[in-house]
């Protein structure tokens, strides 16, 4: 109704703006907050002319862990309405009976209610059209024709209401069957490795919530050693007691079961874990695995192999406390621009065996972008005999060169354009430094020819 319309009925009303885009990402938040119970959690998209929003659970599997479907749903209603929130809950067969017995169903005054394994057809029978998740439109073409429950619906011949209102009536109607199978896509597909730990009661001292996640990872790395997996991310989720829930994770640059390293880089994290009023759920999850073999060590080679183990855990600390793409190693690949001859990969990836590093000529060190230098050389080809480089004048002794790097004219995406011939000159000043220059460009021509330095030899 319209404001006015309502403020006549009930003059005390309070008024507030509609805010879709935050109601929206409050029900994001509390399909996280689901994963209490369940990892399949998922909002339920609004349906025209039903206010309020809603959430499907697949709670298979999960039911029994809370003394059944009736005590899962109690727990889940008694812990959103300290959050402040009023809602309904059913469990059904599918979730298009469940989420017409919900609003529809039990009188609309329990707030608990519940349909018996196959007992679907009978309980929605009594329902309005409107509860299939149709729009108004829709339910009013319906009842126009006297089609007002349900019920009304499972005499009708597909060839009678197809053509009329469309695949819409009888694919909604086929899915709450339970005909028609209508999955639950997870706002995050489940980890496949995953275990959920809850306490009697809350906790919050720091030493507590470490040691709940050590043996939570040393449960999860038997079962990875089982499966002969490791882990490459790995996730810690905590529910407080106010409704909250906070993540933290870590990543290994290689595939990893070792529970005393898992444990020490998450050690850092877990001490800024604000616990609030207290924890009540934990969750570890294995996000990202990888083959992990196992190893066989003897007594000779143990001391060889804690040594090679080093480097990884040192790599995997850089990697969480910087970020993994921040840590990263250099490889060669063949290419004649000195630009496209390096590459990076993770630091802990193994350098390409078909390629090495180019010998010689060029630097081992070159700058990010050429520098441009003051030079004072013979023409047309000759190398240079002096040069100005960061306000610092150098008096060439020796030079080789030229050496003339062209682009690479068969990689459509690296045209001669973007990469025109550039002269390189090996010097050497009076003090002994060396230094690799080049010239872009050639003298006569428009524009007249620059100068660079690329790099530095050791």
């Amino acid at each position: 109704m319209t404001v006015a319309a309502a403020l006549a009925v009930h003059p005390g009303l309070t008024l507030a703006p509609a805010d879709p885009a935050g109601e929206r990402a409050l029900v994001e938040r509390l399909v996280e907050w689901c994963g209490h119970y369940t990892p399949w959690a998922a909002v339920s998209e609004p349906v025209e002319g039903v206010a309020g929003g809603g959430l499907w659970l697949d709670i298979s599997g999960c039911a029994h862990l809370f003394g059944g479907e009736e005590g899962l749903l109690g727990h889940l209603l008694e812990r959103l309405e300290r959050l402040g929130f009023a809602a309904r809950a059913a469990a059904a067969d599918t979730p298009g009976a469940a989420w017409a017995w919900a609003r529809f169903g039990a009188g609309m005054r329990e707030r608990l209610a519940g349909l018996s394994p196959g007992g679907q057809r009978d309980a929605l029978a009594s329902l309005p059209v409107a509860a299939l998740r149709l729009g108004p439109a829709i339910a009013a073409g319906l009842a126009g024709l006297g089609l007002k429950r349900v019920g009304d619906l499972y005499a009708m011949p597909a060839s009678a209401l197809g053509p009329r209102f469309g695949r819409e009536v009888l694919l909604r109607l086929d899915q709450a069957l339970g005909l028609v199978a209508e999955p639950i896509s997870p706002r995050r597909p489940p980890a496949p490795h995953r275990l959920h730990l809850a306490f009697a009661e809350p906790i919050a001292r720091p030493e507590d919530v470490a040691e709940a996640v050590r043996r939570q990872l040393m449960l999860l790395c038997r079962r990875l050693e089982q499966e002969r997996l490791g882990v490459r991310r790995l996730e810690v989720a905590v529910f407080r007691v106010d409704g909250s829930w906070r993540e933290l994770a870590i990543g290994t640059g290689r595939a990893n079961r070792d529970p005393t390293h898992l444990m020490r880089l998450l050690a850092e994290p877990l001490s800024t874990l604000d616990a609030g009023f207290g924890i009540e759920m934990m969750r570890l999850s294995a996000s990202e695995l990888a083959p992990l073999a196992i190893e066989q060590g003897d007594w000779d080679s143990g001391a060889v192999k804690a040594e090679e183990a080093d480097l990884p855990r040192l790599l995997d600390g850089l990697g969480n406390r910087l970020g993994f793409r921040r840590v990263v190693r250099f490889a060669p690949q063949p290419s004649h621009q000195p630009e496209e001859a390096v590459r990076r990969l993770p630091a802990g990836a193994a350098p390409p065996a078909a390629v090495s590093w180019p010998a010689g000529r060029r630097p081992l060190r070159l700058f990010a972008r050429p520098e441009p230098v003051e030079v004072v050389a013979p023409v047309p080809d000759a190398p240079p005999v002096m040069f100005r480089w960061r306000a610092h004048t150098h008096r060439v002794v020796r030079a080789d060169g030229a050496e003339r790097i062209a682009g690479e004219w068969w990689r459509r995406d690296a045209p001669a354009r973007d990469h025109p011939e550039r002269d390189y000159y090996v010097v050497e000043d009076e003090q002994g430094g060396r230094f690799w220059l080049f010239r872009l460009g050639l003298y006569g021509a428009a524009p007249p020819p620059r100068w660079f330095i690329h790099g530095v030899f050791p």
